[in-house]
């Protein structure tokens, strides 16, 4: 029989048992739309995380920190002169220090927990030349004591207008500092008072050393005196380009210079880690939806073994008619492969369709405001995810579900090609 004649007869053979052929069916499309709704998902999801990720790192950059072991810091410390020392290192452009405090903005009745940083304006703004860039105001180059630059978040909270400090505003900002007397910690509450020069742009992104929605900036120069210390969080490193080498040969050049008690944190090394954790969860989640699909093969092969216990005596008489072991065998894949083509291109749609629904309801958004309770962070901004079905996906996808359904049915389709004609009619 000619290929079109195998599938014609396959075809009228699924026909006949509608409600069968079509609950069979049904098991291939929950398992490849699991399949396709948890990848696109997660690629989605990996894609929202790195691009907030790289709108809040510059490539060029290394963070330089004190070492840490399992969580507790050492008693190394970084200090604002330290930065001009990694400046004179080969391929350094800048080396700008940063002190970041948690402190308190106060509000009309709420309290919010926020990151106040003290940079020198003019470096921060050439090494985070796309995040950290006024949306009102100006950002000064040389910026007076008074001086302060708020994140967006800050200026809007709940980003429906209800405007918290504007350009031109006065605002307060307190730092508690704790210091220990005879045994006992004593709290000190230290206000600064500034003059809101800028509101950035929008970041929306995750920070290594950059701009933050939440984030509030002060000149270093007044940090020093309003933390009383020049001890530093961390030192910014821009390099002169991006490339490995040029990081690596930094990187062991800046250990050195502190006798390897300083943690060198390389952009390029988060977001590639980033998206080696996220291939991993990728490869996690194909294993957990591929499970529904190969129950749903079982299903094919009890189909096929009930269908062919059925079509026994049918079997015995197209074989006696001269029908070949072979043909016999041809027609039975030909019904799984046609199941498995609808129910995998069902599967798709429905999944890509499913994936939308959870993307648009299930997942509004992560992170809230703080509601006025002063132990309540600021929190992160909404994260949106838009699925994405990438053709590795859906070649995979359309190559599994085939798969699995020819492979299930070749056991029942081997044994109809056995059945001998005799036999076969004498079946009850």
């Amino acid at each position: 029989m000619k290929a079109r004649d195998i599938f014609s007869y396959a075809f009228s053979a699924i026909k006949l048992r509608k409600l069968r052929a079509g609950l069979t069916t049904l098991g291939v499309v929950i398992g490849i739309a699991a399949i396709v709704a948890l990848l696109s998902l997660g690629q989605g999801f990996q894609n929202s995380i790195t691009a907030q990720f790289e709108k809040g790192f510059a490539t060029n950059t290394l963070v330089v920190s004190p070492r840490s072991f399992q969580g507790v810091e050492s008693s190394f410390q970084l200090f604002v002169s330290d930065a001009q020392n990694i400046s004179k290192i080969q391929n350094v452009t800048v080396a700008m220090p940063i002190i970041q405090k948690t402190c308190y903005f106060n509000s009309s009745d709420r309290t919010f927990q926020i990151s106040v940083t003290g940079v020198d304006f003019a470096k921060y703004g050439a090494i985070y030349n796309s995040t950290f860039v006024s949306e009102s105001g100006s950002i000064p180059s040389k910026a007076s004591d008074d001086s302060i630059v708020i994140g967006a978040r800050l200026h809007d909270p709940w980003q429906n207008g209800t405007i918290l400090a504007n350009v031109g505003d006065t605002i307060e900002v307190t730092w508690t500092n704790i210091t220990i007397v005879n045994n006992y910690p004593v709290r000190t509450n230290i206000t600064y008072t500034g003059h809101v020069s800028a509101v950035l742009n929008e970041v929306g992104g995750f920070n290594l050393g950059g701009p933050s929605d939440f984030g509030a900036y002060i000149p270093i120069s007044k940090a020093e005196s309003f933390f009383g210390s020049s001890q530093i969080s961390m030192i910014v490193a821009q390099l002169k380009d991006s490339e490995d080498a040029t990081i690596k040969d930094a990187s062991d050049a800046i250990k050195e210079l502190f006798s390897n008690q300083v943690s060198v944190t390389s952009a390029t090394a988060v977001l590639s880690t980033i998206s080696s954790v996220f291939s991993f969860i990728q490869i996690f989640l194909a294993g957990i939806a591929g499970i529904s699909l190969l129950v749903a093969g079982i299903g094919i092969m009890n189909i096929m073994i009930v269908s062919l216990m059925e079509r026994t005596r049918e079997i015995g008489i197209l074989k006696a008619l001269g029908m070949k072991g072979h043909t016999v065998l041809l027609i039975f894949l030909g019904e799984s492969v046609i199941i498995g083509l609808l129910g995998t291109v069902i599967g798709i749609v429905f999944g890509l369709s499913l994936a939308e629904a959870v993307a648009r309801i299930g997942l509004p958004g992560i992170g809230r405001v703080g509601s006025g309770n002063a132990n309540q962070a600021v929190g992160m901004g909404g994260l949106r995810i838009t699925p994405v079905l990438t053709p590795t996906v859906f070649v995979g996808a359309f190559a599994f579900g085939l798969t699995v359904s020819v492979i299930f049915a070749l056991y029942p389709a081997w044994r109809a090609s056995r059945l001998k004609p005799v036999e076969a009619l004498r079946y009850e």
